[in-house]
């Protein structure tokens, strides 16, 4: 790899040693209970440039991050900058919690298609996007041709099912992971699949409610039939407990991102596909950013835009995302980087060509709230508590409540 501009990086790191700066502290926390090399590299450059000013980095697991950096913020404590979902970001910007972010215009134009929009409220951008996913069906072709069906690509979700029911039938594994538990990714589970269906929750243009729809409806009855050959018990499980009953071969199959291949048992024989059509869609994936938000009252608002910058210039996602086996953020190509990681191989096409075709995650105020409309009428239809035109008219109203 080449990279062959000087990049915003550079620029921050030239005015920060032209910088007299007293002895300052940015509280800065990272969601996910790690710091990852990518980012210590950068933060350990920004130390360097501006002396007296010292990075403590909180890393925090994600089910509790997020309301730590929300509590201490309205408590009138904010962190200096924070790494989080970019679904936060409305509730911090209308509570006056955030500031504008200040992207830098020679990166603009390489982010990938609707990585902007992830961040966007209202025509402002409120956060630096910094982690970027696409999500694809991985299948065990072991079970699969043990089930005695041929290992391809299955292209409408009837295809899919019936694929998933040869496992479950002919096989001591389950057919598919689904995830049902009271986590965020029990709804981003079921948005792949909405969206493969041509489904929208929210009008972007309007803002308008759009989850009670044919699109959704039949969705829902598709995790209907899902559940008879799925794992036992989908509530209690989450989107990243399903690798480990993949690994374990108690799964057939399951919605991931592009890091699973990297988490996977080397003797799986496994093929990674698009996630399949809907009646009314094509091949669909949520799309899924995290992204630095800088806070207000910290006192150092600055110093922290230029952190951020740092942290989201052409080089440091390209580590990131290498280092951490994300979708591309970046069109690298644009960034004057030769032969990036993606480029030529079909494992990283199956997620890249999933980028135009995918549906946001919707941003709303309160998310907790949005979340729960998910989970409730998801797990509703997994422990057949109720119809599925009656849950989705539920959810469509507790919808109208969230927005």
């Amino acid at each position: 790899m080449r990279h062959l501009k000087t990049l915003a990086l550079g620029t921050a790191v030239v005015v920060g040693s032209a910088m007299s700066v007293q002895a300052q502290e940015l509280h800065f926390i990272m969601c996910g209970g790690e710091i990852r090399d990518a980012d210590q590299t950068v933060v350990d450059a920004f130390e360097s440039a501006n002396d007296g000013v010292t990075v403590n980095i909180e890393a925090v697991p994600w089910g509790t991050c997020q309301d730590k950096s929300l509590t201490l913020a309205a408590a009138g404590d904010p962190p200096s900058i924070a790494y989080m979902g970019s679904r936060t970001l409305r509730q911090l910007a209308v509570n006056d919690l955030i500031v504008p972010a200040t992207i830098n215009d020679d990166t603009r134009g390489a982010y990938q298609p609707g990585i902007l929009n992830t961040v966007t409220v209202e025509g402002t951008e409120w956060g630096y996007p910094r982690a970027f996913s696409t999500k694809a069906l991985y299948i065990n072709c072991g079970l699969v041709e043990a089930a005695g069906m041929a290992c391809s690509a299955p292209g409408t979700w009837d295809e899919m099912y019936d694929m998933a029911k040869a496992i479950n039938d002919s096989t001591e594994a389950a057919g598919v992971g689904l995830a049902g538990k009271d986590f965020d990714n029990t709804m981003h589970q079921f948005l792949n699949y909405l969206y493969s269906n041509g489904g929208v929750v929210i009008d972007p243009v309007t803002g308008e409610n759009k989850l009670n729809s044919s699109n959704t409806r039949e969705t829902l009855a598709f995790y209907e039939r899902l559940v008879s050959v799925a794992q036992e018990g989908p509530t209690a499980w989450e989107r990243s407990q399903l690798k480990d009953l993949y690994n374990d071969g108690k799964i057939g199959m399951y919605i991931d991102g592009p890091w699973g291949r990297g988490q996977h048992n080397d003797d799986i024989n496994e093929i990674v596909v698009p996630v399949p059509a809907g009646p009314q869609g094509g091949n669909g994936t949520i799309l899924i950013t995290d992204s630095i938000a800088v806070f207000k009252g910290s006192g150092h608002e600055d110093l922290a835009h230029q952190l951020a910058g740092m942290l989201t210039t052409g080089d440091s996602q390209y580590a990131l995302d290498t280092e951490w086996g994300l979708t591309p953020i970046f069109d690298y190509a644009k960034l004057g980087f030769d032969s990036p990681y993606y480029e030529g191989d079909d494992f990283w096409q199956v997620f890249v060509n999933g980028i135009g075709v995918g549906g946001p995650e919707p941003l709303v105020e309160d998310f907790k709230s949005l979340q729960s409309v998910f989970t409730n009428m998801i797990q509703g239809i997994i422990l057949a508590d109720d119809t599925v035109d009656n849950l989705v008219d539920i959810a469509a109203e507790e919808l109208d409540d969230a927005l």
